[in-house]
């Protein structure tokens, strides 16, 4: 888990979460995720299409590339959402999450943690250099 996440947070500045949006693919940026608790967590808006869409099917894949190398993530979102010291974490980690609207009375700030993951860093050529279930 901790080289996923280093991956996710040290190696790229955008990730891409992709879910189902009925029975077609959708794929939007995610920034940075932060480690709380011996979990990744990932925040959105509960107003977000991408929010509704995990709440119908919560398995997602998540890529990044880093110039070098890319990882491909399969896993369930978990909403943590009423885990009040999850969400001070993420205040307290990104200066700009209040700013945005994202503070402990707002009802659609949602945190996430990935779940029963397989992880997979591949090299340019496409093949598998690290593999990690967690």
């Amino acid at each position: 888990m901790n080289e996923t996440f280093n991956f996710l947070k040290e190696n790229t500045k955008v990730n891409y979460v992709a879910t189902l949006n009925g029975d077609r693919p959708s794929c939007r940026p995610f920034g940075d995720p932060i480690l709380f608790n011996n979990k990744i967590y990932i925040l959105t808006n509960k107003e977000k299409n991408v929010s509704k869409q995990i709440a119908i099917n919560n398995h997602v894949c998540i890529v990044a590339y880093d110039n070098n190398n890319w990882i491909r993530i399969n896993c369930v979102l978990i909403d943590d959402s009423s885990n009040v010291e999850a969400k001070k974490a993420i205040i307290k980690e990104f200066d700009w999450a209040e700013e945005a609207g994202y503070t402990l009375d707002n009802p659609n700030f949602q945190v996430l943690y990935i779940s029963d993951a397989s992880s997979m860093i591949y090299d340019v050529d496409g093949n598998v250099i690290q593999e990690f279930n967690f």
